[in-house]
């Protein structure tokens, strides 16, 4: 290097600039994009080497204990509001549970949080709102709960792409927490996106839930997808006790079902560290229903989670949508009313008609459920749902989306109606972050594996939709082989990561537990959106009524 002139150091840092680029440029040939769909169904056939289960964390585990006193902050974690606005939320005092319990009182401890851009200069404060919720149930052998105090506090006026120090509680009572950090988003912009965005369902309390969360956090995203199905603590009686079937002390047919909300307690302090400096948005899965007296239900999933719905116009926490970078979220209920007369199915119109493409323009949506799915488990059970919203959907070229309920991963060909459509959204099912009730295995086009069509539909929610359901191969209800619109399925646990490279590259990479330490990846693919060549996914072109998907050569698959 010595010897290099100046010319010579040119020559050289050209050439080596080649190779870097030549490099980069073959990894990327290396990795499909879904210009290269669709693809050829495939099936990793599961290690039997492997547990398809995990055991629960015990109680004494020091992931879930508490570990501050009782007036302390406790379970700190961050949700994006809008793109100059964070909400951190807490938990103060003690949780109780018995025959009779009395609620603490929300106005006795302060909602503050303290922030500024220098570790330990906190130039600015918000205060907040606190609440309590109960789970109660008229059955003398159950317990009832009472949480701790909630907090809730907006902070607003933030720059993008900053890092804010802060700790939260209540400083006249000096019950303030040790200081926490996070690092802002881009702002909204065709050019700006998040670093990575890990994407993870049915995520439980197990010993591979922490797995999961472990893998997570050494990928280093800066905001995490959580597609419902969190705590589980459904499966459990007021005892504390497992309940195998979501069988009861007062029996499993009755409308009102016990659950161990403890368990919700023990899960947020498990997702802690890296919910308290990243912020996790939720979406409601069916464990979170959670039904008590008086007809209530997700009463703990709305009272521990702020969502910025009141933001995105939605006058529920179930539904609601949000910015991050050049990406619009969509955040779907599947267990409430989404048929095309709802106040959801008005809302999400009212919402994707809104979004600027040329701000935003990626799409992205989440619903707990998947519309597309081969497994036995669940197959085909929100067929109600998909006819319902898929064409809004796909009327406003939605890119991807993401779903959780089924135990496994799948990825989707671009499909519309079970058609191979190029403008299409890609589907990617990723259920399987390590809950206890095992990862889903069987398929429905085995033989003697597809389930009887008026049993598939979840009978806790027929309600919201009943039976949609049609045959397909010879009559049937399931195919005979995996479908040419799955592309991908694999019985793992695991997580995923998106990375955006630009407004038409996006690289998602499925990651499984059980790779952590190989340095390699379950699942890659660069899903690519084509403007020029969509107009759905064009919104100067679909102002104009051009038709759509007017270059696309469906064909049924």
């Amino acid at each position: 290097m010595g010897g290099l002139g100046g010319k010579g150091m040119v020559v050289w840092m050209v050439m080596f600039m080649v190779v870097i680029g030549s490099s980069v440029a073959e990894e990327r040939k290396q990795i499909p994009t879904t210009l290269d769909g669709p693809f050829k169904p495939y099936t990793k056939v599961f290690d039997a080497s492997l547990r398809s289960g995990s055991d629960d964390l015990p109680l004494y585990d020091p992931r879930v204990v508490k570990r501050v006193p009782a007036i302390y902050p406790d379970q700190i974690h961050l949700a994006l509001s809008t793109p100059d606005a964070m909400w951190v939320s807490w938990m103060s005092g003690d949780w109780q549970m018995g025959p009779k319990v009395t609620p603490l009182d929300p106005t006795s401890v302060k909602s503050i949080v303290e922030y500024g851009t220098a570790s330990g200069s906190y130039t600015m404060s918000a205060n907040g709102t606190s609440e309590v919720y109960s789970q109660l149930y008229p059955f003398p052998d159950t317990l009832n709960y009472t949480s701790g105090i909630i907090h809730h506090v907006r902070i607003t006026g933030l720059k993008p792409e900053t890092t804010y120090y802060y700790r939260c509680g209540d400083p006249t009572l000096q019950a303030m927490s040790g200081e926490h950090s996070f690092k802002t988003l881009p702002a909204p912009g065709p050019s700006n996106y998040p670093y990575r965005i890990a994407v993870v369902g049915d995520l439980g309390l197990t010993y591979n839930s922490t797995s999961t969360v472990d893998h997570m956090i050494d990928n280093n995203p800066d905001l995490v997808l959580m597609i419902g199905d969190m705590a589980y603590a459904n499966l459990y009686i007021t005892n504390g006790t497992g309940a195998s079937d979501y069988g009861q002390t007062f029996g499993k047919d009755t409308p009102t079902h016990e659950t161990y909300q403890p368990r919700w307690d023990m899960w947020q302090r498990m997702v802690e560290p890296l919910a308290s400096r990243v912020p996790w948005m939720v979406i409601e899965g069916n464990h979170e229903v959670e039904t008590q007296i008086n007809n209530e239900s997700f009463v703990a999933y709305k009272a521990r989670f702020a969502v910025p719905h009141a933001e995105s116009n939605s006058g529920t926490s179930m539904y609601y949508s949000f910015n991050a970078g050049g990406i619009h979220f969509v955040m779907i209920g599947g267990y409430i009313e989404y048929n095309k007369t709802s106040e959801q199915y008005k809302w999400l119109k009212e919402d994707l008609a809104k979004v600027d493409r040329s701000v935003t323009p990626w799409l992205i949506a989440l619903t707990h459920p998947p519309w597309y799915n081969s497994y036995l488990a669940h197959y085909r059970e929100l067929e109600c749902m998909r006819q319902s919203m898929e064409d809004l959907l796909y009327e406003y070229g939605v890119d991807v989306m993401f779903h959780g309920h089924v135990h496994a991963y799948e990825r989707i060909n671009r499909v519309y109606n079970y058609k191979y459509d190029p403008c299409g959204p890609v589907y990617i099912t990723c259920g399987d972050g390590g809950n206890g009730e095992k990862l889903a295995i069987l398929h429905a086009d085995e033989d003697d594996a597809c389930p009887d069509p008026m049993r598939t539909p979840d009978k806790n929610f027929a309600q919201l939709g009943g039976y949609c359901g049609f045959n397909f191969t010879n009559g049937k209800f399931c195919w005979d082989k995996q479908p040419a619109w799955s592309a991908w399925r694999d019985s793992s646990f695991g997580h995923g990561i998106i990375e955006v490279m630009n407004s038409t590259h996006l690289l998602w990479t499925w990651h499984r537990n059980q790779d952590q330490y190989d340095e390699i990846v379950g699942d890659q693919i660069y899903i690519v959106r084509q403007p020029h060549v969509c107009s759905n996914q064009n919104l100067l072109r679909r102002n104009k009524d051009t038709p759509l998907s007017e270059s696309s050569d469906s064909k049924l698959i």
